[in-house]
């Protein structure tokens, strides 16, 4: 088995969902008392929120590259990045270490290509679904992507940060989301991707008709497979 590194604490609450599922899926393939190898490096998310928010994204690649460094140093085989967000510097991130990184996109993207996807929306924070560099991963590999309206976008990204990053779950909030959901399939996403860590903790696939991607359970489902070979 592989050593998987991951960095996490972005935040920290997908964080332990990422350990939880990177172990449950190990146990799933080998049984008894199997579990990951597992090196994490949580960082202080109130340092890298800040610095996205000012649009000082090299700053935040220096922090995580050094992360990145440092996992590699304890032994770790393949690195995740435990957040879509961050992916906006996974190439500065890849280019300091040598291991491999893992990259969220292309897992979406092959989940999504499996299950004949042609056509999808996207949830994350303003940034994912608002810059470039997720989008564009996707669309790469023939993958239509749909985002919210302007209001919808803000309310998405004001409820992942003011709430769910700080283990703050709202029944209006999901009603808010499902119905952004719903409006994204009224415009012929075959599916939403849940493009960022913290989404599932507010909406799950039982909640709508509405085929959802949760980007954290596909990047640990991936990871297994990886450690396992």
């Amino acid at each position: 088995m592989k050593t998987i590194g991951l960095l996490g604490g972005m935040s920290w609450e997908s964080t332990q969902t990422y350990y939880r599922l990177l172990n449950e899926n190990v146990r799933s393939a080998l049984g008894g008392l199997h579990s990951a190898k597992v090196i994490v490096y949580s960082v202080d998310f109130a340092e890298i929120e800040a610095l996205q928010h000012q649009g000082q994204w090299d700053e935040t690649a220096t922090i995580l590259s050094a992360a990145a460094r440092a996992v590699e140093a304890a032994g770790a085989d393949v690195l995740l990045i435990g957040t879509n967000t961050m992916h906006k510097v996974a190439a500065q991130i890849e280019q300091s270490i040598a291991i491999p990184l893992l990259h969220i996109a292309d897992a979406t993207a092959r989940v999504l290509l499996d299950a004949g996807i042609e056509r999808v929306g996207l949830l994350g924070t303003r940034f994912t679904m608002e810059q470039a560099f997720y989008r564009e991963r996707l669309e790469r590999q023939g993958i239509e992507v749909l985002t919210p309206d302007a209001s919808q976008r803000e309310r998405v990204h004001q409820v992942i940060y003011e709430e769910l990053c700080q283990g703050v779950i709202r029944a209006s909030s999901k009603t808010d989301y499902l119905a952004v959901v719903e409006s994204l399939a009224k415009r012929g996403a075959q599916g939403v991707i849940l493009g960022c860590t913290e989404i599932g903790l507010l909406v799950q696939q039982a909640d709508t008709r509405v085929p959802l991607f949760d980007t954290t359970h596909i990047h640990a489902e991936q990871a297994v497979v990886y450690a396992l070979g």
